[in-house]
């Protein structure tokens, strides 16, 4: 979970929890009196807060822990049969943050951010166009925003420590640094992770453009399994697909809506800027909610 050097709103006390880190959007606790880095279950509390260039941005949007956490158990429930992963319950939880919390099993995380692409877009495009490659890939020529990528492929990125950015790298890189073996075992997960949810969303009308997972291993056994949240529009590209035309940026059902926002002349900022960024206006605040709450019932078929 990436932590960040923004001034947070005090997290909660949690009757039989410790707190032990704020990240971006979400808070982490363990059992009262227990070693965080031993803990074999932790609790993640989603906040309403909003991430983008590594900053936390002002305001919250309403709702968004709640519709994160629904999403994120929805999709750990279509690949419990794929994959190993971290969630015990979302019900179980402490009263005063039921509907945004899971109780998990304690992880050791693996120092990989996990990234599918299904299509070419954002920074992926970007290194298509800088060299006809992503993560080590080279890719046919013509390609062109929003192209699909058949199969997807598997272009990881180094973790950032709090304040920096995350590096994307070859899958030989990645190799490098944490081993043949278990950089296979990554990319076989996240490609198969990838696909099943691919072919979910588009029963339902969505295209999944991209995703980034994380992995850890479990402090009780050693199991791999996937951890964190799984295929939100905080993680993901969403796309409608009856808005979809190839060559163009579709409409998105996620936080880009918010980055497009702030990379805009209408907010003033650059993201290379060192100075914060600005408010988020009312409007932008309720038109990204809007497009969380539509990813939520697209996708887990419920009224939210």
């Amino acid at each position: 979970m990436s932590t960040s050097t923004a001034p947070l709103i005090e997290a909660p006390q949690l009757e039989g929890w410790d707190h032990i880190v704020s990240g971006k959007v979400r808070e982490l606790y363990v059992p009262a009196g227990v070693e965080p880095s031993a803990a074999e279950e932790v609790l993640v509390v989603a906040t309403d807060r909003i991430s983008a260039y590594d900053h936390s941005l002002q305001p919250g949007i309403p709702d968004k822990g709640r519709l994160l956490t629904g999403i994120s158990l929805f999709w750990f429930a279509q690949l419990a049969e794929i994959v190993p992963h971290h969630v015990l319950s979302g019900t179980d939880v402490p009263g005063a943050v039921a509907g945004r919390a899971v109780r998990c099993r304690g992880l050791d995380m693996v120092e990989l951010e996990c990234i599918a692409r299904g299509h070419l877009t954002g920074s992926g495009l970007a290194d298509y166009r800088a060299g006809s490659s992503v993560g080590g890939h080279v890719l046919p020529s013509g390609l062109a925003e929003a192209s699909r990528l058949e199969p997807a492929i598997f272009t990881p990125s180094t973790k950032a420590a709090p304040g920096e950015h995350d590096e994307n790298i070859t899958v030989a890189q990645a190799r490098e640094l944490l081993g043949e073996d278990l950089t296979e075992q990554l990319e076989s997960l996240t490609l198969a992770v990838f696909e099943r949810a691919r072919r979910i969303a588009d029963e339902r009308g969505i295209i999944l453009a991209d995703t980034k997972l994380e992995f850890g291993h479990s402090r009780i056994d050693g199991t791999l399994m996937l951890g964190d949240e799984v295929l939100t529009p905080d993680s993901s590209r969403f796309w409608s697909a009856d808005t979809f035309t190839p060559g163009r940026t579709p409409p998105s059902l996620d936080k880009q809506f918010v980055r497009d926002w702030l990379t805009s002349p209408a907010s003033g900022w650059s993201k290379g800027s060192t100075d914060a960024p600005p408010a988020l206006p009312a409007e932008v605040v309720a038109q990204t909610r809007q497009r969380y709450v539509e990813a939520y019932e697209r996708l887990t078929g419920q009224e939210f």
